[in-house]
């Protein structure tokens, strides 16, 4: 245990020094668009990877907390960090009404469930005078954090987006290795032997679900202040769709897996831009290979090379 913990330090320290190297090496839009979505994806894997549960309507979450974020800081005029937690505490309010409803369900009704709630929101979101429709909410200004530091410079808004993915990070990490974690996995993996040891499932997988979908808020609402958006593409389905993607191509069930799943499709998004609708086919090629080749994720298998749970 003592071993497994100073592993997992050194780790994070070295995560520490990536992200604060990184900038001086690739372009800080582009990182801040990867720490957004694996921070997504981070989410998505805490319900599906450790609760068992699918969502197929996490852009949900990530959408719609876009649009609030950006709605409050450019029409409302409040400060970033109070337009990501106002888009954040949305989310959290969207999880517990979805959760409540779909985890009546159990399987692919549950997964269905999420995506049909989903496609109401991408509803309201195309249909609502606030979101702009199908133009979206533009020109979003970054603002000044605390109303002292200003968020223009990209360098700067780079390492608070940096510092938002580390408490996001350190958050799940936190949850997954807690007590009510360790219950999760059980439910996760024989939920009948867990009711049958007095453990209230339904509540442990609504608490998940609204955890997921918090954090997910968290990222959405982080994007829409660093690219100055939300558009419609936020909240489709096809994005609920990319961040399953993102977690079993790194490792589902593994605390790395999410964010190199991100590297991996940002990647791919950003620089086999050039190919236009063959994007998705490459996406598809890459999913398929992973899925055949490597069961576990890239980081599954690197788990599995080196014998320590990554």
């Amino acid at each position: 245990m003592k071993s497994s913990a100073v592993f997992f330090g050194i780790l994070f320290v070295a995560l520490v020094v990536v992200l604060l190297a990184a900038p001086y090496i690739f372009y800080p839009v582009f990182l801040m668009k990867v720490l957004c979505f694996a921070l997504f994806a981070s989410a998505l894997n805490l319900l599906l990877g450790f609760g068992g549960l699918l969502s197929f309507g996490h852009a949900a979450f990530f959408g719609f907390a876009s649009y609030v974020s950006a709605h409050a800081a450019k029409v409302w005029g409040l400060t970033p960090e109070v337009s990501i937690l106002l888009g954040t505490a949305s989310a959290v309010v969207l999880g517990a009404i979805f959760g409540g409803l779909a985890i009546r369900r159990q399987g692919i009704y549950f997964t269905m469930i999420t995506l049909a709630l989903a496609q109401l929101v991408f509803f309201i979101c195309l249909q609502a005078r606030f979101t702009g429709g199908e133009d979206g909410i533009q020109s979003v200004p970054r603002g000044s954090l605390f109303g002292v530091l200003p968020l223009g410079d990209d360098m700067t808004l780079y390492y608070v987006v940096a510092t938002i993915f580390l408490i996001g990070f350190l958050l799940i990490f936190r949850i997954i290795h807690s007590p009510f974690g360790q219950v999760l996995r059980a439910i996760r993996d024989n939920e009948p032997r867990a009711i049958s040891l007095g453990y209230r499932t339904a509540r442990y997988k609504l608490a998940v679900f609204i955890l997921s979908a918090g954090i997910a808020g968290l990222a959405g609402g982080t994007k829409a202040i660093v690219f100055q958006l939300a558009s419609l593409t936020d909240v489709h389905w096809t994005m609920s769709g990319e961040v399953v993607l993102m977690t079993l191509v790194g490792g589902l069930g593994t605390i790395f897996g999410p964010a190199i799943g991100a590297i991996v499709v940002v990647s791919m998004q950003n620089y086999l831009a050039t190919l236009g609708a063959w994007v998705p086919i490459v996406q598809g090629i890459v999913f398929v290979i992973c899925v055949m080749l490597f069961r576990e994720g890239i980081i599954g298998v690197l788990s599995r090379w080196i014998k320590r749970p990554l």
